[in-house]
């Protein structure tokens, strides 16, 4: 009862060439079809690119704490419509 039990462990593998051997590995993927397009899919995933002149640009503002709060309680679009203000205002004074 106090013996541990003990098998043999065995390598298993799925892979029908010795993956250790360069050689082996060349020859067994050599007629293998190039997978392409990989660029193309990703180029779908996600929004679509937008063109320069419309990207927005990540900066870092510091604004008072109760104008932040009030922008925030506005809902979902906050820091939308803190552009358009912002914007209005560059409008305005031009």
């Amino acid at each position: 009862m106090n013996e541990k039990r003990t098998t043999a462990r065995t390598h298993r593998t799925d892979v029908p060439y010795n993956p250790k051997s360069k050689a082996a590995t060349l020859k067994y993927w050599e007629d293998a079809t190039a997978h392409k397009g990989v660029a193309e899919l990703r180029a779908k995933r996600g929004r679509p690119a937008k063109a320069v002149e419309e990207r927005k640009e990540q900066i870092a503002l510091r604004v008072d704490k109760d104008v932040l709060e009030w922008y925030r309680a506005q809902g979902t679009g906050w820091q939308t419509r803190m552009n358009a203000v912002l914007k209005a205002f560059r409008d305005a004074t031009v």
